[in-house]
C-alpha cells in the first residue's frame, strides 16, 4: 500500500488510512487538495470555486502519481479534473523542457475539444513558467512545427495532426512524463485506434496516464490496457447516461415536416441560444441557409468549413450575435458554452453513444437545458438503440410510434400504439400547421 502523499493537506492525506482504496478520495475543497494559492486564486477567477464530483475525486489520486480512468458525462468539469494537476505537477518539475521535445500530451479528438482544452490549460498556467501550445489540422503545418522546436510544456494535438507532426520528426514525444486521453471514446467512434496505438508506441513506458470518457465502448478496455497502469477508476455517472438537468422529449414526425416544426420551436425562444444537429455536412449548410431566411440569425459548423470559418461561427455563437448554431456531430463535443438553453436534434445520429454528447451541449455546469428529438419513419432503429444505450425511454412530445418500439425499461417489448411504418396515429394537426410551403423546404435541407 502506498503511503499518503505528504504534499496533501487535510482531508485529502487523512483519507488515505491503510487498507482503504484510494479511488475513495473526495476533496470538497481545492484548498485542501495542496494546490498552489496562485492557482486556486486562478480556480476562482475562471468561475471554478468548488471542485465537482469528477474533480473532487480525480485531482486527488493524479496528485498522489496514479493513473485515473475518469467516466463522467460531459459538462461535469473534465478539462479541470486533468488540468490541474497537470499544471500543478509539470510546475513542481522545476526545469524547461529540451529543445523540440514535450512533457504533457493532451489528445483530443476534434479541433473544437483540442482548442478549448488549450484556452483552459493556458488560463490555469497564468502567470507560470509553462508552455501551453496546440496543434490541429485544418491549419498550415509549418508554424506548429517551428512552435515545437523551442520545447512544449503541454501539447494539445488531435492524432492526426499529431502523427503528421511525427512523420517529420518535428516532435520528440520519448521525454513525455503525462499523457492525458480526453474523449476517448469519441476517438475510437472517429477511427484514431490505429493512430493511437503508434503514438503509444513512441511514449515513454515510466508516465502518469488520465483516461477520460462519457461512455465505455467495448475497445475502451484495449486502449486502457494499452496506456493505463493499475488506474484508479472514478466514475461519477453511468457511462451513456445524459446529464441530470437535461429535459428530454422526442416528436413522431415525417421528414418533410421536420423544419416546420424546428421553426416553429426556434420561434417560441428567439432569445436564447440553440443548437440544431443533423447528420451530413450538405444537410446542416442547407438547414443554416433555409433558417437563416427565416429570420434566425444562424451559423454552421462542419466538416466542410476551413478552421477560419468554424472558429468565427463558434466566437459568434458563445458572444450571441448568433443564436443558433447548425452542426455536425463535429460539435457534439467540445463546445463549452454554459448559455445553451436548447439542443435539437433535427436527425437522430447513427452512433446512440453520440446523442449523450449532443445534448451534453447543454444543462452544462448545473443549468438546466432542454433536449428535442425528431423522429421520422426511417429512425425508429436509431430511437431505439439510443434509449437503449441510455436504459430508459424518451418522454413523447407530438405523435406516435412509427413502429412497435422496445422500452428499454421493460425486460419485454412494449406494444408501440401507433401501426405501421409511415403511419404514426397523430401529431398531423401539427405537420400541417403552415401548409406545404415548410415540406418542401424540409426535403432541400434534409
Amino acid at each position: 500500500m502506498r503511503l499518503p502523499d505528504p504534499r496533501l493537506r487535510g482531508p485529502a492525506r487523512d483519507a488515505v488510512p491503510f487498507g482503504v482504496r484510494r479511488e475513495r478520495i473526495f476533496v470538497s475543497d481545492f484548498d485542501m487538495m495542496g494546490l498552489d494559492d496562485a492557482l486556486v486564486s486562478r480556480l476562482t477567477a475562471m468561475g471554478i470555486t468548488e471542485p465537482t464530483p469528477i474533480q473532487a475525486r480525480a485531482i486527488p489520486e493524479a496528485l498522489n502519481g496514479h493513473d485515473v480512468m475518469g467516466l463522467a458525462q460531459t459538462g461535469t468539469g473534465k478539462t479541470a479534473a486533468f488540468g490541474v494537476p497537470l499544471i500543478t505537477l509539470l510546475s513542481r518539475v522545476g526545469r524547461k523542457p529540451a529543445r523540440g521535445t514535450v512533457r504533457g500530451l493532451v489528445l483530443a479528438p476534434t479541433r473544437e475539444l483540442a482548442q478549448q482544452i488549450a484556452e483552459t490549460l493556458k488560463a490555469l498556467a497564468e502567470d507560470t513558467p509553462l508552455k501551453v501550445a496546440i496543434v490541429v489540422g485544418g491549419v498550415s503545418i509549418n508554424p506548429q512545427t517551428k512552435r515545437l522546436e523551442r520545447g512544449i510544456d503541454i501539447l494539445v494535438a488531435t492524432p492526426g495532426r499529431l502523427m503528421d507532426l511525427m512523420e517529420r520528426r518535428a516532435v520528440d514525444l520519448g521525454s513525455c512524463s503525462f499523457l492525458v486521453l480526453d474523449e476517448a471514446d469519441q476517438m475510437l467512434d472517429l477511427g484514431f485506434i490505429h493512430s493511437l496505438r503508434k503514438i503509444a508506441a513512441v511514449l515513454p513506458k515510466e508516465r502518469q496516464t488520465m483516461l477520460f470518457s462519457a461512455t465505455m465502448p467495448k475497445l475502451m478496455n484495449e486502449i486502457a490496457q494499452s496506456y493505463l497502469n493499475s488506474p484508479r477508476r472514478i466514475e461519477v455517472s453511468p457511462p451513456g447516461k445524459a446529464a441530470d438537468k437535461v429535459t428530454q422529449v422526442v416528436h413522431f414526425i415525417a421528414k418533410a415536416a421536420k423544419t416546420d416544426l424546428l421553426i416553429e420551436l426556434l420561434d417560441s425562444h428567439r432569445d436564447e441560444r440553440a443548437i440544431v444537429f443533423g447528420r451530413t455536412k450538405w444537410g446542416c449548410e442547407k438547414l443554416a441557409k433555409t433558417l437563416e431566411k427565416a429570420g434566425f440569425a444562424t451559423a454552421a459548423v462542419h466538416g466542410n468549413k476551413s478552421q477560419g470559418q468554424r472558429d468565427r461561427a463558434i466566437a459568434a455563437f458563445k458572444s450571441a450575435d448568433v443564436r443558433v448554431l447548425v452542426a455536425t456531430d463535429v460539435a457534439a463535443r467540445g463546445l463549452d458554452i454554459p448559455d445553451v438553453k436548447h439542443v435539437y436534434n433535427y436527425e437522430l445520429p447513427n452512433v446512440p453513444d453520440a446523442y449523450v454528447h449532443r445534448i451534453g451541449r447543454t444543462a452544462r455546469a448545473g443549468k438546466d437545458g432542454a433536449a428535442v428529438a425528431f423522429c421520422a419513419p426511417d429512425e425508429m432503429e436509431e430511437l431505439a438503440a439510443i434509449q437503449k444505450v441510455m436504459k430508459s425511454a424518451i418522454p413523447i412530445a407530438s405523435g406516435r410510434p412509427w413502429q412497435p418500439i422496445e422500452d428499454p425499461a421493460k425486460p419485454a417489448a412494449r406494444k408501440g400504439p401507433g401501426g405501421a411504418a409511415g403511419k404514426p396515429g397523430g401529431g398531423g394537426a401539427r405537420r400541417n400547421r403552415r401548409g406545404g410551403r415548410g415540406r418542401s423546404t424540409a426535403r432541400k435541407a434534409a
